[in-house]
């Protein structure tokens, strides 16, 4: 397929591009600045000029490929709202699919191990995300999918190296809330496999939670990150009403206690996640300390 990539010099939007070609695909980068072309043209990737401000010319690209993998987001309901809206009104009775990038937050604390069909009760940094997922899986005419990551690591990035960072303030890994909260993770490349099966395979109206192993304590991924930072043992708690005052709404994310399944994942499209463990990953790999 000739696959359209927002986000494509993101954090998720770069992997997915890399196994979207490992998967024989044609792959269309949109690229805002010259910096995100320069860096897609380094890799062979084709480039389409585009902006999440500039929906009409963001729906002129989409006219020109078979499917979209939304990885892009500008944070702000009202900048990617009417993207998206614009994005999946150019596609709208084609029959291409559209596959948009949510996450777990839209769950908010989830009362034990949730699914896809578990209630969502979104934290508010992410409370727009539902209304989003709505348009893009009853968008008549269009193949819509939603996969919401888990929290997202590899490549020594993401959120898990505010931890290993938080080292040069404090002397010590610093993490929002008590600490008995768990995070539900995924490992970047395995995710980035998700989204090729998902877009080859997975029908209209999908929605898939992407996590692997066991939901972490935030207390043990501090303990690791430590590790990992060359600090061993020294993690200290950040109340979430102090966190809040710097962080905003993105604290209370980060204090979620969330559990997940992704067997839907694994049984409908043979998703077998094979990286290594967030915990291990901060002890000795990407994040650690050279």
């Amino acid at each position: 397929m000739r696959i359209l990539v927002t986000g494509a010099t993101g954090y998720i939007g770069a992997a997915v591009v890399d196994a979207l070609k490992r998967a024989g695909h044609q792959v269309v980068g949109l690229a805002r600045s010259d910096d995100a072309r320069s860096k897609l043209a380094a890799r062979g990737v084709q480039v389409a000029q585009g902006d999440l401000k500039d929906p009409a010319g963001l729906a002129a690209v989409a006219k020109d490929v078979d499917a979209v993998l939304w990885t892009a987001t500008a944070n702000d309901k009202d900048v990617d709202t009417p993207a998206v809206a614009a994005v999946l009104g150019a596609l709208q009775g084609t029959n291409k699919t559209f596959l948009y990038t949510s996450g777990v937050w839209v769950h908010g604390h989830t009362q034990g191990v949730a699914n896809e069909d578990s209630p969502l009760n979104a934290t508010p940094l992410v409370a727009w995300r539902p209304g989003v997922e709505q348009r893009v899986l009853n968008t008549p005419g269009v193949r819509g999918i939603v996969i919401r990551p888990g929290v997202v690591y590899g490549q020594g990035t993401g959120i898990p190296a505010m931890l290993t960072g938080s080292v040069k303030d404090s002397g010590a890994v610093t993490y929002v809330g008590t600490g008995e909260n768990h995070w539900p993770v995924v490992f970047v490349e395995d995710l980035a496999d998700l989204y090729v099966r998902a877009v080859e395979k997975a029908p209209s109206g999908t929605v898939l939670l992407a996590t692997q192993g066991k939901p972490v304590k935030v207390k043990d991924i501090a303990q690791a990150a430590s590790e990992g930072a060359g600090v061993a043992g020294k993690t200290k708690a950040w109340p979430l009403e102090e966190a809040r005052k710097q962080f905003g709404p993105f604290a209370d994310a980060l204090a979620l206690d969330q559990q997940f399944t992704s067997q839907k994942a694994e049984k409908l499209l043979g998703w077998a996640p094979k990286g290594p463990s967030l915990l291990e990953e901060l002890r000795t790999g990407s994040y650690a300390r050279r």
